[in-house]
Order: C-alpha cells, then structure tokens, then sequence
C-alpha cells in the first residue's frame, strides 16, 4: 500500500513528516535545486562543517510551521475573546494548514547562488530574492503543480514572503498572522529553525535554546490592552507568561549569532570577494530573473565558474576567483568602534577615504551593516489573565543590542602598513568633519 505520510531523518527535529501532495512539490525542479545553495554563503570556509543546505532548512521551516498552527488554532489556546472570531471552523483549519506549510516550504526558493552574498548589486533594481520567489511560486512550472493540489499560489506567494515584501495585493487579518508565523520578527519559524540549524552546523552554542517550550506557549493575542499604552485588539503573535525566558533566549541567539557567525569579518570579506567575482562574471553583472534560468543556477555553476576562471589568467574575474581559491582574501584593518564614533560620527567614513588616498581604492574594501529596527514588541499573556507589551515584563529584551557591524578591509600585503598608519594618524583623522 502506498504510504500518504514520509518522513525525513533531521539533526534539529529529528523528524520532518510530509504529505504526498507535500512530497509532489518537494521533489519539483524549484524545490530540489534548494539542495545545492548553502545556508550560509561561504561561511563553510571558516566553518568547515557549515555545509548545509537551503533544502534541509526549508523543510525545517515547514514542519515548523505546521506545528505552530495546530498551537495557536487549538481552542484550549485561545485566551481572549477578540481571538476567538478569527480561528476558522474545524473543517476549515486542514485547508489552512495545508497553505501555511506550503508557504513555509517555498519561502527560500527564490535564493541566488550562496543565499544572501551581495543580493542587491546582482540583481536588477527593484528585485530580491522574495520577488524571485513571488515569481516562482506564480509564473513558473511550479505554479501548476500547485493548481493541481488545489492549492493556490497566488495565497501562497503572501503568505511566504509577508505582507512587506508582497506589494501587489492587501492582507486580510488571518493571512497577516499566518505569514507571522513564517517570517515574523519575534516569533517566526524561519528565524527558529536558522538559527538552531546553523547552530548545529557550526559548531557554536550560541543559537540554542529551547524551541520545545517556545511553540508551546505561542498564542494569538490581541496586540495590546492598555495597560499604559495605547488599546489595540488587532491580532498578532505573542506569548504566555511561561515563556518568556525562552523568548529572551530567542533573542539574545540572534543576537550572538549575528555578532559571532553571520558577521564574522573573514566571511564578510570573501562575500566581498565573490561579490567581486560575480559582478565580473555574471552577464551584464546581474543574475537572471528570468524562472527557467533562476532554476538552473546554483552554487555549482558558480564554483565551477571560479576553478575555470582561476585557471585563465587573462579572464577579468581572475583575480577575485584567485583571492577565493587560494584563501587570499583582504584581511581587517578597521571596524566602527562607538569610541571613534563618539568624538567623530562619521570615522569610519573618514578613515575609509583617507585609506583609499593613502594605498589606492583597488587595495580597499568596505562591507557594512546598518543597525536594523529592534525586534517587535509582542504581546505577553500574564497568569492572572493581563496582557501587556513584553518590553513591560521583560527588562532584558529591551537591553538587547542591535547587532551590526562596518569593515574596512585591505589587501593582505599591505594590512601591516594599514595598522601602523591607522595607529599614527588615527586621532588627526577624527578632527576632520
């Protein structure tokens, strides 16, 4: 007899359990080139074992997001009567079900070669990797594999990329919060499975915590209820009191990860070198946007491109495949320190011009990170029945920094000079305004 439900082995959950109707998209072109684009770019170059694959994350995401749905849909969970109209009837929550997890499966399909390396100066403008997925999901081979499951992929293209990057179409209050359950600031599963996932992978501590208690006490709540701030019943993701300590856990894991993986500076600069690579590689310095050609490129494509380009010392993207292959890259002279930024705003701004002057722009790279806005404030559900902002009942959440970062990079044969230049002219640097 054939089975209706699979199962996959995973080192997070042990467990991903899918539909054949989930399996039928799962084993689509779109979806299985997912195995051949890294979760984290080139961080396996600092992280050997940081090998893994959008494919595993993505099917992580969705087991994810189907757990969080049967939480915050079992009326034993309700705990506020402006809820209670907005989860549909029974014979209705499998349908939803099935929408949500879909979305949460295809939310990544839209990826380039080596997920987040230099996305917006290699696409064209207006384009990022949510549009690509938007396009997939509605104009490719894909959509009707979706409209032969009944499922519709206009719905579905919402509710994976959320209401702030699908612009061609408003959200109704329940398809806001079941996008919130995929890419919500607080709460989202992506995020959960990330930052778990690349954990393990990487060998660090830093983004564990216990997602078990978390998806337990996730609820729907109104957004606030006075209580010193302004009365709004409108729906979102929040908490119950229990966990809130897991919350904190949530967020601090981000916040170290961010600092210690995801802005590691070496991994930033051979971003900057495959940036580098591909502008010089890529056709007209852009990747396709085009369905058919997004599906064949893959980071195969792209490190067989850098071996043939290593090889050919006359060809323009030579130099940068070279950096990369031989583990040459730029090495770190300068990170915005808040010190420097104190008595002078605008220092790393300075010292970057003044480092262009002093050894050419071609042996200078900068790479940045702006601060980006702090995590929501979400509603949290007290024992005794109250509900207030988590800000209120949690002094470490709104202590938690805003990671971000700014490198000024420089070429290896010269990182000695840079740092004794730096040391001696530093403070005159800071007087100019």
């Amino acid at each position: 007899m054939a089975k209706h439900i699979h199962e996959f082995r995973d080192p997070i959950h042990n467990f991903i359990h899918v539909t054949s109707e989930e399996r039928n998209v799962i084993d689509s072109l779109a979806f299985q080139r997912l195995r051949h684009i890294h979760q984290l770019g080139t961080t396996y170059l600092i992280y050997p074992s940081a090998t893994h694959k959008r494919f595993e994350h993505s099917l992580g995401v969705m087991e994810l997001a189907g757990r969080v749905f049967d939480i915050i849909t079992d009326i034993e969970n309700v705990k506020h009567d402006s809820v209670r109209d907005i989860i549909p009837h029974q014979n209705q929550k499998e349908e939803w079900k099935r929408i949500v997890k879909m979305a949460a499966l295809l939310h990544d399909i839209g990826h380039l070669p080596f997920s987040h390396a230099a996305e917006e100066q290699l696409l064209p403008a207006g384009y990022n990797h949510e549009k690509l997925t938007i396009q997939l999901i509605e104009k490719s081979d894909l959509t009707k594999t979706l409209e032969d499951l009944r499922l519709p992929p206009k719905l579905v293209a919402k509710i994976a990329v959320g209401p702030e990057e699908y612009k061609e179409d408003t959200f109704d209050t329940w398809e806001a919060l079941l996008s919130e359950i995929i890419v919500g600031n607080s709460f989202g599963v992506d995020r959960i499975d990330y930052l778990l996932r690349d954990s393990h992978h990487v060998g660090v501590a830093y983004g564990k915590f216990d997602y078990y208690r978390l998806l337990e006490t996730i609820r729907i709540l109104p957004k606030s209820e006075g209580d010193g701030t302004e009365k709004s019943d409108e729906p979102v993701i929040g908490i119950e009191e229990g966990g809130i300590n897991v919350a904190e856990s949530l967020l601090l894991a981000r916040y170290f990860m961010f600092s210690q993986v995801y802005f590691h500076p070496i991994r930033r600069a051979y971003d900057t070198h495959l940036k580098d690579f591909l502008l010089n590689w890529l056709p007209n310095s852009k990747f396709s946007t085009e369905p058919e050609k997004h599906i064949k490129m893959t980071d195969n494509e792209v490190n067989s491109a850098l071996q043939s380009c290593y090889y050919d010392s006359k060809n323009t993207a030579h130099n940068e495949a070279k950096r990369i292959i031989e583990r040459d890259h730029f090495k770190l002279f300068y990170s915005g320190k808040d010190f420097d930024l104190q008595k002078n705003p605008k220092a790393t701004d300075l010292i970057f011009e003044k480092s262009k002057e002093k050894f050419g722009a071609e042996k200078i790279r900068r790479d940045s990170y702006p601060p980006q806005k702090a995590a929501d404030v979400f509603p949290v559900y007290l024992r005794e029945g109250r509900i207030i902002p988590s800000i209120k009942r949690s002094a470490i959440l709104s202590q938690i920094p805003i990671a971000s970062f700014d490198y000024l990079f420089i070429e290896p044969s010269q990182i000695k000079k840079a740092e004794n230049w730096l040391k001696a002219e530093l403070n005159n640097i800071l007087k100019f305004s």
